[in-house]
């Protein structure tokens, strides 16, 4: 993509991020690698609502800034991605309510409920606390970049990467969408997980369309490795991180709140 579209489409994206409330404040940060090794990112300090096509900023692939214009503190995450996953061209960051609400309940979001879910995003772990624009953060994320295309981050927010910034978007509204679907079935009584055979039929379907790589069978959730669908490959993921199967109890009074905030939410 030339540097003009991509400008464009960063206002684009940002502005739909705010709307839907995936952001608040200067909240967040969008980037599209234009090269090997050039990157456009949302500025600093800025509303990803309110930004202009000529207040981006330009970076090499080691944050050295290549304009006048300060990238988001939070740029090392992107650049991580970019460096481990040679694949994704743009990255997603932001605090989308419902997906948060699960990383700061130190929850991934790893349950077989949703078979689009499993076809177009696959599960999404949750990385350890690092502090924002920190080594911290990176290095939680590291065990999970190349075989997940979203991440939460506990106590922090939700990332989510792809080819282009669309599926990189799409990937993070699909992350939220399911997140609220989760809590709003716990509300009513719980999720029915599907079955593994069906799960092993969905992993073939997205593999032959393309959708998801066989490399993302190396999943944090223990879902794919129950049905014996697990390549090859070595994958270790610190276990403070990982799902922990918590149960989580409320009281009536308390799903009721739960209830009427994801109504307001969408009203």
């Amino acid at each position: 993509m030339d540097e003009r579209s991509a400008r464009k489409l960063i206002i684009e994206i940002g502005k739909l991020l705010y709307e839907r409330s995936y952001v608040v404040s200067s909240d967040g940060n969008v980037s599209i690698r234009l090269d090997e090794n050039t990157v456009l990112a949302t500025p600093t300090m800025t509303s990803k609502g309110r930004m202009t096509e000529d207040g981006l900023a330009l970076t090499d692939m080691d944050g050295k800034p290549l304009s006048d214009k300060k990238a988001s503190s939070e740029l090392a995450m992107h650049l991580l991605i970019y460096k481990m996953r040679p694949d994704i061209k743009a990255v997603c960051h932001a605090h989308p309510p419902h997906g948060t609400a699960f990383a700061v309940a130190g929850l991934a979001i790893d349950k077989p409920i949703l078979s689009e879910v499993i076809l177009t995003l696959g599960c999404v772990p949750l990385a350890g606390y690092g502090t924002p624009s920190t080594d911290e953060l990176t290095e939680a994320m590291k065990p999970y970049v190349e075989h997940h295309n979203a991440l939460l981050m506990a106590n922090h927010g939700a990332v989510a990467y792809g080819e282009d910034l669309w599926q990189a978007f799409d990937r993070l509204e699909t992350l939220e969408h399911t997140a609220r679907i989760a809590i709003l079935a716990k509300a009513l009584g719980g999720a029915n997980d599907l079955p593994a055979d069906a799960i092993e039929k969905l992993i073939e379907i997205r593999e032959k369309a393309g959708y998801l790589k066989s490399n993302a069978r190396c999943q944090a959730c223990g879902y794919l490795h129950e049905t014996g669908i697990a390549c090859d490959l070595d994958v270790e993921y610190p276990a403070a991180a990982a799902s922990n199967g918590k149960k989580i109890s409320f009281t009536r009074e308390e799903l009721i709140e739960l209830l009427s905030q994801a109504a307001r939410l969408t009203s």
